[in-house]
């Protein structure tokens, strides 16, 4: 007797077991299908389209068991369902693993994004590449210079009274000064050498917010009568090291959104508009972890109210184990979700390997 019952509860178990997994299969059908046609999705288009293996009673009340758990939605007197903010989240929760993007997309990432001549050409590629892989707004967090660290500083005598000063940071950015010297150089060679070698032995691998103050007792370690030179190219090294802090974001794409009307049902003024508050995006693209780890914001999830009618992939990019900035793309809820979390993973590995060089 208890072996029979026990037989009956493995039986049952199993059947909702089964009958689970076929309600998230019929939900990643919805949302597919819903992504790719922007048409609500019907029991009997499901059947036709998905080989569940069963009858069409029997994806009803699949469907009807997934609108009671709000995961899918019948709009206005439509005979299909489209996907909730809810739906989407299981969804994205439940993929297993990003598929990769094949070698020829990685080779035209490679190939669009060799050979920048400077980072702001780097950001200005990237924001363009993102949004024409995934058809949605892209937008990147210039890499933080309080994140980013010296990767070396050039000191050239370029006449006989003068020097520039170059800094080169871990992430890209370049920054020099031309000083004009009272002192002529042309007897100074060995002191440009020194000072060059103090420079990077006091500077070089620090983080920028870092360096200036390892640099201001360099001086110090000069002969008295060579200081005032060593004074100046700190002074102006110090003012490189500080000059604009502010962080900054570019985005490219816009003009994706408007082009979807239907997936904006009010009105995509408050979008546009949060767009538009790059501080807003700052803050959201400054919590974006490296790696692997890509973030997925759907709908009422997003902390702007501005964006809640839309979705947001992002992670982290930089060199080693340091995010230095974030970049992502900005969407209406009906996104391809693998195909844009594959794309900005793909685009951010890539950006993380070109600093790194």
């Amino acid at each position: 007797m208890r072996e029979c019952q026990r037989e009956e509860a493995h039986e049952m178990s199993s059947e909702r077991h089964t009958s689970g997994d076929r309600r998230l299969a019929v939900l990643g059908a919805i949302v597919r299908d819903y992504v790719h046609t922007s048409e609500p999705v019907g029991s009997k288009a499901l059947l036709e389209r998905h080989a569940f293996g069963v009858s069409a009673a029997t994806i009803r009340n699949d469907m009807a068991a997934l609108e009671e758990e709000g995961l899918i939605v019948a709009p206005h007197t439509s005979a299909g369902r489209v996907p909730t903010d809810a739906g989407y989240r299981l969804f994205v929760d439940r993929l297993s693993q990003i598929k990769p993007m094949s070698r020829a997309e990685q080779a035209a990432i490679a190939e669009f994004l060799q050979d920048p001549v400077d980072l702001d050409d780097v950001v200005d590629r990237t924001v363009r590449l993102l949004s024409s892989l995934t058809g949605q707004v892209a937008m990147m967090q210039y890499p933080s210079l309080t994140r980013s660290s010296v990767r070396h500083i050039e000191i050239v005598p370029i006449v006989d009274s003068r020097l520039m000063v170059v800094l080169i940071t871990t992430t890209g950015r370049v920054e020099q000064r031309i000083l004009d010297i009272d002192t002529p150089l042309a007897d100074e060679a060995d002191l440009v050498a020194r000072l060059r070698t103090g420079i990077n032995s006091a500077a070089a691998g620090r983080l920028l917010v870092d360096a200036a103050a390892a640099l201001s007792a360099l001086p110090d370690a000069f002969a008295p009568g060579e200081r005032d030179i060593v004074r100046h190219v700190v002074g102006a090294l110090d003012d490189a090291l500080v000059e604009e802090r502010e962080e900054r974001v570019t985005l490219a794409g816009t003009a994706n959104l408007v082009r979807r009307p239907a997936d904006f049902p009010a009105t995509l003024e408050p979008v546009l508009d949060a767009l538009e508050q790059h501080v807003v995006l700052l803050r959201l693209l400054s919590t974006a972890a490296g790696g692997e780890h890509i973030a997925v914001r759907i709908g009422h999830e997003n902390p702007v109210t501005g964006l809640q009618s839309t979705s947001m992939v992002t992670t982290g990019y930089g060199t080693g184990d340091q995010v230095v900035g974030g970049l992502g793309v900005v969407g209406p809820t009906r996104m391809d979700y693998p195909a844009s979390m594959a794309a900005v993973r793909a685009v951010a590995a890539y950006i993380s390997s070109l600093l790194a060089t």
